[in-house]
């Protein structure tokens, strides 16, 4: 059989091939993971800074309803995210990955800095939220294509058995963002004072993101095309004309799969980072400052320890980790709350930290899979629709619903139940319909 045959043998690389593919491929992760980075830095900064956002933009009177009203422009935008996302998607897999990418940070990084720029609710009345309604409804269809599409821009260009490793840095740019988003509105909150702080000092955080999306878009212009699609479209020349259409056709049996595996990633996610801070403060009497930092710190113990699940998934799957998440976010969330309802800083931390043990099993292999379950031709398109149906709608209205819950019942209990239900449907689904992917070829259509 000659070499040039598909299923021949690769040549060993040499030491100096050895290392300029790795050098590529930790440029690939930075490039990838500085728009995941960007997204969440707004987005936490958005969650964290929800109270002076409130006052800013919405009229006066009564605080809890302002704070919802905060949450709920959130959940707005995040519902508008599958429709960028999908024409995002479909852009990626017609002119590439890295073309896609140069945009989605530019385009973020703007409508980031205009929130930091808008009039408020006393300048101009009722146009205030109607703006910041516009912009972050823009912001969410175009972060709909940003995370899939630098996922998918990571794992193609990965190695096959190190891809749920190198894919958890795109976690870990994720929780980075909302690190330094908490770390800069606790900076903030500290470095004003409250007439202050509500009357442009929140500005500032908003405004310091386009320089952060600059560097993002110098990255992602030094890195290439990836390998992946390159060889699936035979240089670029062999693409898919509708990809959406042939997602929808091909792909639909993945994409349920992953929204039914999904969801409960999305709830756990951000309860946590966007909601449970501010139950801290409005409801266990914490300080914003501790209810900050003890997040920060929940975090901060996280990030390490992605890659050491993404090692551990590529040794032994990607299903027996999803399967023990969902078993921890049913019997550790309710633990960890219970902790928390102890008061005082202490137990706050030591609740996140119980808390973040099923975001180990989920976070990166959940991240990985929106790649590895869909061909590499529909790639972007099939996991933009997979992805905004089911993780970043229930990103956006998980804050709203869980304060609606406590509000109705009057105990961070029900956000469990509301949890729960999530959990025990990806249980079924991932036990059932979903397909191991983790020594699988990313050309393939795992369904087929």
């Amino acid at each position: 059989m000659s070499v040039g045959m598909p299923d021949s043998p690769a040549p060993p690389l040499s030491a100096g091939q050895e290392q300029a593919t790795k050098k590529k491929i930790r440029r690939a992760v930075y490039a990838g993971g500085v728009g995941n980075f960007v997204e969440q830095f707004d987005y936490g900064l958005y969650g964290y800074m929800a109270p002076m956002l409130a006052s800013s933009f919405f009229p006066g009177g009564d605080s809890a309803a302002a704070v919802l009203s905060t949450y709920a422009v959130l959940a707005v935008a995040c519902v508008f995210r599958p429709l960028g996302g999908t024409l995002v998607g479909r852009w990626g897999d017609r002119v590439g990955r890295k073309k896609a990418l140069l945009w989605t940070i530019v385009m973020m990084g703007v409508s980031t800095a205009l929130i930091g720029a808008l009039p408020t609710y006393q300048q101009v009345g009722f146009l205030a939220p109607l703006l910041l309604v516009v912009i972050r409804t823009f912001q969410g269809m175009i972060s709909g294509g940003e995370y899939v599409g630098a996922v998918a821009f990571i794992v193609e260009w990965a190695k096959p058995n190190q891809r749920a490793y190198y894919t958890s840095y795109a976690s870990n740019s994720c929780f980075l963002g909302i690190l330094c988003g908490a770390g800069v509105a606790a900076l903030t909150s500290a470095a004003f004072e409250q007439p202050q702080l509500e009357s442009w000092g929140w500005r500032i955080p908003f405004l310091a993101v386009l320089p952060l999306s600059a560097v993002g878009l110098w990255l992602r212009s030094r890195i290439e095309e990836t390998p992946e699609f390159m060889r699936e479209t035979e240089g670029g020349t062999n693409i898919v004309k509708a990809p959406i259409r042939e997602a929808l056709r091909e792909q639909w049996r993945p994409i349920l799969v992953f929204c039914g595996a999904s969801i409960m990633l999305a709830i756990l996610s951000y309860t946590w980072v966007t909601y449970y801070p501010e139950y801290l403060v409005s409801e266990l009497g914490l300080s914003r400052s501790e209810a900050l930092v003890s997040n920060l710190i929940s975090v901060a113990v996280l990030m390490p320890l992605l890659p050491v699940a993404g090692r551990l998934s590529d040794r032994i799957g990607r299903k027996p980790m999803l399967i023990s998440g969902a078993v921890a976010c049913i019997a550790l969330v309710p633990l960890a709350f219970a902790i928390g309802e102890q008061g005082g800083f202490t137990s706050a931390v030591c609740s996140q930290l119980v808390y973040i043990i099923p975001e180990f099993f989920l976070t990166g292999i959940v991240t990985t899979c929106s790649a590895e379950l869909f061909a590499t031709r529909t790639r972007f398109s099939a996991s933009a629709i997979a992805y905004n149906s089911s993780f970043s709608i229930f990103m956006g209205v998980t804050p709203f619903i869980a304060a609606l819950l406590v509000n109705r019942f009057g105990t961070i209990y029900a956000v469990w139940v509301y949890l729960a239900a999530a959990a025990v449907l990806a249980l079924v689904v991932i036990t059932v319909f979903m397909k191991e992917t983790y020594r699988s070829e990313l050309g393939a259509d795992k369904f087929a």
